[in-house]
């Protein structure tokens, strides 16, 4: 399979002549799914705006099936490629149906008639995002999240060998947004349609993409495979977060952990100390976390919420200053938390912490206890 189905070569994009993103450089394979992502206003639009040819290349070119974007006839560019942007359809008395079947005109001779295969294909692509039921409604009557769902129709009817789409997620509630991610999935890798689109959802972006390119600034600021983009220093750093942290691990971006003394102390493992973390960060309580092993899934997040994290090698017994310091910990808090835990032969210590927590009367089963 070629690395060059798709390909952007030294392309300057903006507007009226003046590059706003210089020097793009990214093949694309055939049937990949390749997003853009980046703070708002980083020229993510602008740079589907022009390999769509809704806006004149700066500089560089856009090679597409070895055939030059410049070149192409629009008639010829419609055959090829469909297009879901932003902006808003306001056509006059169509139904979702006439939309959908728009689709189809590049197939069509001058007078636009639809034969009985093309209106085929309208209904497959209605029955596709499940939209059958409001063909017959007037598209300026229905819900934004329904239009999204009419105009990926009409691009699945066009039966495009790329698709572009510009943030095809918004207004659709969660259910929707997977539905329409599923379909996009299963064209790029059933049907071997090159799929380059614009997310806000940077979960969902690596989950779905083969490649990512971030947008920032005058230039591309990185591209690669989803496991190397998303780390948690490089997602930071791409929309300047200074009030927060991504996790790569969940996927996530988690509120900052909250300041000041930790009143609490959280015993956990093997993930059930997730759901205590989280709703002590909820009511802005500090907390301590520990004795973690640092590849237990629970450190992943207390790494990001606890005032402090005790850790611990995988595999080794407590040591004496682990347990040390979270005996000095517990000892300056107000309640230990048990939120369930797996003693061992390796963390045998942490029953003794527990035992000394109950002694002291400290201890609670749950955070639910002190409500």
């Amino acid at each position: 399979m070629s690395d060059r189905y798709f390909e952007m070569n030294k392309l300057s994009v903006g507007y009226n002549g003046k590059a706003l993103i210089r020097d793009i450089c990214i093949s694309i394979k055939k049937g990949e799914i390749v997003t853009l992502i980046g703070p708002n206003g980083a020229g993510k639009s602008t740079i589907l705006k022009s390999i769509t040819k809704q806006l004149e290349l700066i500089g560089g070119s856009v090679v597409f099936d070895c055939d030059d974007l410049k070149s192409m006839s629009y008639k010829k560019l419609a055959g090829k490629m469909a297009v879901v942007l932003t902006e808003r359809l306001r056509p006059e008395l169509m139904t979702c149906h006439d939309i959908v079947a728009t689709g189809r005109y590049p197939y069509t001779g001058k007078l636009g008639i639809l034969s009985r295969e093309d209106e085929r294909k309208v209904d497959e692509a209605l029955e596709i995002v499940h939209a059958q039921e409001i063909g017959n409604r007037d598209f300026t009557a229905i819900s934004d999240g329904q239009r999204q769902r009419i105009l990926l129709a009409r691009a699945i009817c066009q039966e495009p060998d790329i698709m572009i789409l510009d943030e095809p997620t918004s207004f659709l509630d969660v259910r929707h947004k997977l539905e329409l991610l599923s379909i996009l999935r299963n064209m790029a890798k059933e049907k071997g349609i090159t799929v380059i689109m614009s997310l806000h959802e940077i979960d969902l972006a690596e989950k779905i993409s083969d490649r990512i390119v971030c947008v920032k600034g005058d230039e591309i600021y990185d591209y690669g495979a989803p496991d190397k983009i998303f780390s948690e220093t490089l997602i930071r750093d791409l929309y300047d977060i200074d009030n927060g942290f991504f996790d790569p691990v969940f996927g996530s971006i988690e509120l900052p952990r909250p300041c000041g003394k930790p009143d609490v102390f959280v015993i956990s493992s093997s993930g059930r100390g997730i759901p205590t973390y989280r709703r002590l960060q909820k009511e802005n309580r500090p907390f301590v976390a520990g004795i973690l092993y640092t590849n237990d899934i629970d450190y992943q997040l207390a790494r990001l919420l606890a005032s402090e994290v005790i850790t611990e090698r995988p595999f080794q017994e407590i040591s004496d200053a682990a347990f040390d310091l979270a005996l000095q910990q517990m000892q300056g808090c107000s309640c230990v938390i048990d939120a369930g835990v797996e003693i061992g032969s390796c963390n045998a210590r942490v029953a003794t912490l527990l035992e000394e927590a109950r002694r002291s009367g400290k201890l609670l089963a749950s955070l639910q206890r002190e409500d």
